[in-house]
């Protein structure tokens, strides 16, 4: 059969019009009203229907608009069938027509508010471009017509956020839509800040470093080995050695990693230039969740980085975080958990921030060092005699920890150019009235650090540390009484438990950002007699981590694996 030109446009082009059953929504909700409810049932199976026509949407959406006043909650069942319908996808008649219903519906029934919301935000997950895009311009446009929208908006947001099991896709659509509120929405920024900190948080303490490292020698084994058979279904393939990351809960973290530290980017800079009072603002806002969830939580490995990411922008904001840390760790009235960890945060930033210089070191280890012999003048005045009691002395321990991590790192840099004047400022901080007070830091802090601070004062001749190491290892650490009472005793074997929040970052794909800004670990040939000294192996090839195995094997030192000290210092459940 031949099909002519006429023919053609007619087998091309929908019909203006489809099949309608019932009457005008006007007249059936009248006759609702007056108890005969066939039509509204029937009415209520068509807009489910999902072969619905575009035009016949458009005439039912049109009629809504009409007699949107008489839309009470009585007819929640009929607004929840509508707002299930699947606008984003279609014609742009339709969505026009759709937003103009939303937009009425809020302004004349803010009982449906939350659930245009919910609609609009349920669509945040993975989606097309055009269709966010889409949602973005409807919630805005219900935000013009309810101002009070954003006090709603957060307990939903925080509501349909997905599993974290869920894929990294899923997980990033809906980060990255969550972010894109913020901008037109200011007022919730720091809010959606917690909320994505805190489920990035559960994920990063879910991922440990040491079975992230587990994951990807599995697979590199694996490829080296030949394992993966080239003909298995792709949906099956393992992570691409050089994009994904084996461990899948890394690999989710690493996703969202990417997505806020772009959204940093972002909105610290225009067309490159760093907006300063933009950057202050983030600043501010990312500082609050900081002391809110990332400082009281141990063993988060990458999230932190978010922060020192955005310092990098310009010495300020670094600065400013070094004396946020700094007045954490010196105030009596923050928790003494707090106060160590805003140690092991100072130490750690200082010893790995590139972008930090030696003149702002220094200034850093004035603060710490001055603060030490203070409280160190503090026990030599007190008429007890002092005791090595990390319950007692928590922050002065964490203080000298940070002081000694510092210098580890950064004692190349202090010496370069000009060495007699980098040894009379080593020289100036007294290092040797710390290491020899009764308090005894060296024989609390973590091995790897004692030792290797050891190594280096030793090379310049700052202070002489191995006599108290071998004191200290001669003598098992004070006992303490069982907490259930009784004679039985443990005995600690290092108390004080402690990590190093800027160590080495393991995640593939925002390790781009990190990488230009961080120190790494660079070990000397000077430093080898500290194999001879404590028996030690030194560090695992090109790893950075000088932390790794590090325990000096001796008699009286039955283990130095760190135990929980308080559980106020916690991860997220």
């Amino acid at each position: 059969m031949e099909v002519t030109s006429d023919s053609r446009d007619f087998l091309d082009s929908p019909p203006a019009k489809t099949v309608r059953f019932g009457g005008t929504v006007a007249e059936t909700l009248a006759k609702r009203e007056r108890g005969d409810c066939c039509d509204y049932e029937l009415l209520k199976r068509q807009l489910s229907d999902p072969e619905i026509k575009d035009g016949q949407l458009i005439s039912w959406l049109q009629e809504f608009r009409g007699c949107v006043t008489h839309l009470t909650k009585d007819h929640e069942q009929l607004i929840y069938t509508i707002l299930r319908l699947p606008w984003v996808g279609r014609s742009q008649a339709v969505v026009e027509e759709y937003m103009a219903f939303i937009s009425s519906l809020v302004s004349a029934q803010t009982v449906y508010l939350c659930a245009c919301i919910k609609m609009v935000v349920s669509h945040f997950t993975p989606n097309l471009p055009r269709n966010f895009n889409l949602c973005h311009e409807a919630l805005q446009l219900i935000i013009r017509y309810v101002p009070s929208t954003s006090r709603f908006l957060m307990p939903i947001l925080t509501e349909k956020f997905p599993f974290l099991q869920k894929s990294s896709t899923t997980l990033e659509c809906y980060v990255h839509n969550l972010l894109r509120v913020t901008i037109y929405i200011p007022s919730i920024r720091r809010d959606v800040l917690e909320l994505i900190v805190g489920k990035m948080l559960k994920l990063d303490v879910g991922a440990p470093k040491s079975d992230i490292e587990e994951a990807e020698e599995v697979l590199n084994q694996r490829a080296e080995e030949g394992l993966f058979d080239m003909d298995e279904d792709i949906s099956a393939a393992p992570p691409s050695l050089g994009t994904g990351m084996a461990h899948p809960v890394a690999d989710r973290l690493d996703t969202l990693m990417v997505v806020l530290m772009a959204y940093i980017k972002d909105v610290c800079h225009v067309d490159g230039f760093l907006q300063v009072e933009k950057t202050k603002d983030l600043y501010r806002d990312l500082l609050s969740v900081f002391d809110k969830l990332i400082l009281p939580t141990h063993a988060s490995y990458h999230v932190q980085y978010t922060l020192f990411y955005l310092c990098s922008f310009r010495m300020g904001f670094a600065e400013a975080f070094l004396d946020h840390l700094w007045k954490i760790l010196q105030s009596p009235s923050q928790p003494a958990v707090l106060r160590q960890a805003a140690a092991g945060y100072l130490g750690s930033f200082l010893a790995r921030a590139k972008f930090v210089p030696v003149l702002t070191v220094r200034s850093s280890l004035n603060l710490l060092i001055a603060w030490i012999h203070r409280y160190i003048d503090t026990q030599d005045g007190s008429d007890r005699p002092a005791c090595c009691d990390v319950s007692l002395h928590g922050p002065f321990y964490t203080a000298c920890q940070a002081v000694f991590y510092t210098l580890i790192f950064r004692h190349r840099a202090m010496l370069e150019g000009d060495m007699k004047k980098g040894l009379e400022y080593l020289q100036s901080l007294n290092l040797e009235r710390v290491v020899t007070c009764q308090l005894n830091p060296l024989k609390v802090c973590l091995p790897a650090v004692t030792s290797m601070f050891a190594a280096i004062s030793r090379v310049y001749q700052v202070v002489f540390c191995y006599n108290i190491i071998e004191r200290n290892n001669r003598h098992m650490l004070p006992v303490v009484r069982n907490s259930a009472g009784g004679d039985s005793v443990t005995t600690n074997t290092n108390p004080l438990d402690s990590f190093f929040p800027f160590d080495p970052y393991l995640l593939k794909r925002s390790l781009k950002l990190i990488e230009p800004l961080y120190q790494v670990w660079e070990e000397e040939a000077d430093t080898e007699q500290l194999a001879i000294k404590t028996g030690q192996q030194g560090s695992r090839g090109d790893d950075d981590d000088f932390l790794f195995g590090e325990t000096p094997q001796t008699e009286s030192i039955v283990g130095m694996t760190p135990s929980s000290y308080d559980s106020s210092l916690h991860s997220p459940s």
